[in-house]
């Protein structure tokens, strides 16, 4: 018989917290390192227009294997996958210290990049079979805004580390941080779970294959990359384009990414505590127009470009509150849009997140280089706009299903 849900208590936080630890050394091991990426280019003596690939080569890491950890936690148990996963993420990040070009370099981002899976593939499941809806969402929530932390002092801990240390020890930081995550996890996280399949591995062809025929899966789980796709090129793009272009030193970097940062935060407080007043949903068609309304002070930008660095952290401010209001609703509904193995689904959400980011980052990169901040402030709207032409309209579909159900 399957484990009943959780309710929110100070016992039943202990496992998020050591998740979301965990999730925060995966953060960092991007976010501390995206400011030294200039350094590091020129360490291995490459042009700065490979410091994005860093981002897009960790992303694509975690897309390639999330279609085995995810259906491996449904067979093995969430518990053995995420642990061993923990502790082979923190050996990836002392193994990077050893590298000797850009090449091995990049090489060890893509397979750093497994740790990112094993937060979202397994890690995700597990908090939402561990709790009812509404709980599963504000514990979500609070993950994001615990492990917000990374984007915040990543940046600056990144341009101390430049300024005075060296980049290597920001990684010997990451694997210390994972292994004390590792032992709060072997503690806390429950031995038991919800969906434990007895399924052999030659079914997961179909399993994959019902989830991605499932078009309301394909629209929500799209709604997911593309609305975060400007905080996620803001994230790979800034240090060109604030370091390079507009000149602000590694430490005003690093400042300048608080209030695009605070405003996320602040966008999931708000959701956390409105979000039992109104019709689960909602939130999301207030966010996602909020999120075109910041968009326009980026392209605004572009004509004034003696205010362009203002306007541009107000835009992005406005845009991460929006997505704060989003994110964790969307997730709740793409996993749950599906009847297969929620391993399964969460890995099928993890392939089609991470890849469009290394898709589309890699294209925002080269687009950059082009037209500069033009590329980067239309790429965000046009991002959006997709958003409300094709995952809105079976958002308001599952909403519509969940009045006539009786569920809000």
């Amino acid at each position: 018989m399957s484990p009943a849900p959780q309710t929110l208590s100070r016992s039943t936080l202990m496992f998020p917290l050591a998740l979301v630890l965990f999730e925060f050394a995966v953060y960092m091991g991007n976010d501390l390192i995206q400011p030294a990426m200039l350094a590091i280019t020129r360490d291995f003596g490459v042009g700065a227009n490979l410091a994005p690939s860093a981002m897009s080569f960790y992303l694509f890491g975690g897309a390639c294997v999330a279609w085995l950890l995810g259906p491996l936690s449904d067979r093995i148990g969430r518990r053995r996958v995420l642990l061993t996963g923990a502790l082979f993420f923190a050996l990836c990040c002392i193994l990077i210290l050893f590298t000797q070009n850009m090449q091995q370099f990049l090489t060890m981002r893509l397979v750093q990049g497994i740790g990112l899976t094993v937060v979202s593939a397994v890690g995700y499941a597990a908090i939402q079979e561990s709790f009812a809806e509404r709980d599963a969402i504000k514990v979500m929530a609070l993950m994001s805004n615990i492990s917000l932390l990374a984007p915040l002092l990543g940046p600056v801990v990144g341009a101390f580390l430049i300024d005075y240390v060296s980049w290597h020890w920001g990684f010997i930081g990451i694997a210390v941080v994972t292994l004390i995550a590792w032992f709060g996890l072997n503690k806390s996280m429950p031995k038991q779970q919800q969906s434990v399949t007895k399924k052999p591995f030659n079914t997961l062809f179909q399993d994959f294959k019902q989830v991605f025929s499932n078009k309301k899966f394909l629209a929500l789980g799209l709604a997911l990359p593309l609305g975060n796709m400007p905080l996620m090129l803001w994230i790979a793009l800034s240090p060109v384009m604030l370091v390079d272009e507009l000149k602000l030193s590694s430490f005003a970097y690093g400042l300048s990414q608080f209030p695009v940062f605070i405003g996320l935060i602040a966008g999931n407080i708000v959701l956390i505590k409105i979000m039992d007043r109104f019709e689960l949903g909602r939130t999301v068609l207030v966010g996602v127009p909020m999120m075109c309304f910041g968009a326009l002070f980026l392209l605004a930008a572009v004509f004034v470009p003696a205010h362009a660095l203002a306007l541009i952290l107000i835009g992005m401010t406005i845009i991460s509150f929006g997505e704060g209001l989003c994110f964790s609703v969307l997730y709740r509904f793409a996993l749950m849009s599906s009847d297969v193995s929620k391993g399964t689904v969460a890995a099928s959400l993890s392939m089609l997140i991470m890849f469009s980011f290394f898709v589309f980052i890699e294209v925002g990169r080269w687009l950059y280089m082009q037209w500069h901040l033009m590329a980067f402030a239309c790429s965000c709207l046009a991002f959006l706009a997709i958003w409300l032409l094709y995952p809105r309209v079976f958002l308001m579909q599952v909403m519509k299903e969940r009045r006539e159900a009786g569920t809000f």
